[in-house]
């Protein structure tokens, strides 16, 4: 049994993740979607497609490869079936910039703090 995957929304509603997918050329958002699926499916998905990243407040990346481009999509657990996924990006450079990192922490860090009031 995989996992639920759930797309981070900002207080004012926005969705970031669904901004990013939208951008993303068909075939593109095909792979993502394929390599979203196997967070849905499997419980033990292969590190080239979701890694945790070291130094960072339990955040992960989904991890997708399209031709020779390199996309991104950063992510949280809720217990250990729910997936959050906060936003994505094109990786340009070998080190993934810690700006995206923050904004990643920052998303997780609201949503549990709204979590909570609820």
């Amino acid at each position: 049994m995989g996992k639920t995957v759930i797309f981070y929304k900002t207080a004012e509603g926005k969705c970031p993740v669904q901004d990013f997918l939208d951008s993303l050329p068909g075939k593109v958002a095909q792979k993502v979607a394929w390599v979203l699926s196997l967070l849905e499916d499997l419980q033990v998905v292969p590190s080239t497609y979701f890694k945790k990243l070291v130094g960072t407040e339990e955040i992960w990346e989904c991890r997708i490869q399209f031709a020779s481009n390199a996309y991104r999509i950063f992510c949280f657990f809720e217990e250990n079936s729910v997936v959050i996924l906060t936003h994505g990006f094109v990786k340009k450079t070998q080190k993934t910039p810690e700006q995206e990192i923050e904004k990643a922490e920052a998303y997780r860090r609201d949503y549990l703090k709204r979590r909570l009031k609820k």
